[in-house]
């Protein structure tokens, strides 16, 4: 008999040439390396598939995704197990910059840490003002991960990148809709249908050009994107034992403002 599918793994919706990937971990869509994988999986599949011309992600619920799921320990979830020595999660995250097929966001809620990592590997993003993004890392007491280290400057350039890394500050939609971090901005009951939308556009042309083009102008990112977490995941292995770590996690589940020692 085979094993149920658990929530988290994203479920696949299918409209002509668009598939839309939706994952569901309630209440807000932390992503975990299982999930992480999961995704890779699809995408890799979906390569291979003639069928499908374009890709749409998107959390269930209000949430995008509100960032790593912390409740594995430490690592927060970040790490593999024993069994699996040297292996991270970014070394998975690397799999999803590797599609040959054009990927959509539709970003509705919370896009946070991971979660903005996440968006920010798509190659649009649908919006809305309510939604909320934030790269929060530096007020969890540690560097900057999931790639974006690399891939926020290549999107919004160094100084804006650098503004939200340094402040950790959660922005709008809309703000990220006019620093040019979304694409396109539609009421929030209308995100998913306006990201297929452009979805289904996209699937009109002819996929061999698409996927041609698409190889062009991200010629050497996903190679970038490695060497970024290779970097990021050497300086959080040090931090993570600090103190300020600890208290950046428990400021966090405290809803409080962090008190750090520089320890």
């Amino acid at each position: 008999m085979a094993e149920p599918v658990l929530p988290e793994y994203p479920r696949e919706t299918r409209e002509g040439h668009v598939v839309t990937l939706i994952w569901d971990r309630p209440p807000n869509n932390h992503i975990n390396r299982d999930l992480v994988v999961a995704l890779g999986d699809r995408l890799q599949a979906l390569d291979a598939d003639p069928g499908c011309r374009a890709i749409v992600l998107t959390g269930a619920g209000k949430h995008f995704c509100a960032g790593a799921d912390f409740s594995g320990g430490e690592s927060g979830g970040l790490s593999w197990p024993a069994e699996e020595p040297g292996q991270t999660l970014y070394k998975k995250a690397a799999r999803l910059t590797r599609t040959a097929k054009p990927i959509i966001a539709a970003v509705q809620g919370a896009a946070i840490g991971a979660g903005l990592g996440l968006a920010v590997i798509a190659d649009f993003r649908v919006t809305c003002v309510e939604a909320r993004y934030s790269a929060n890392f530096t007020r969890l007491g540690f560097h900057p991960g999931f790639g974006l280290s690399y891939t926020l400057p290549k999107l919004i350039g160094l100084q804006k990148a650098a503004l939200l890394f340094y402040t950790g500050r959660r922005i709008t939609g809309q703000e990220a809709f006019d620093m040019g971090l979304a694409d396109v901005l539609v009421p929030q009951a209308e995100v998913l249908a306006a990201a297929q939308s452009l979805a289904r556009e996209i699937a009109q042309s002819a996929p061999a050009a698409i996927q041609g083009l698409r190889a062009t102008l991200r010629r050497g990112f996903s190679e970038a994107y490695e060497r970024a977490t290779e970097r990021e995941y050497e300086q959080q292995v040090w931090q993570r034992q600090m103190e300020d770590f600890k208290e950046g996690r428990a400021a966090m589940a405290e809803r409080r403002t962090p008190d750090f020692k520089g320890i």
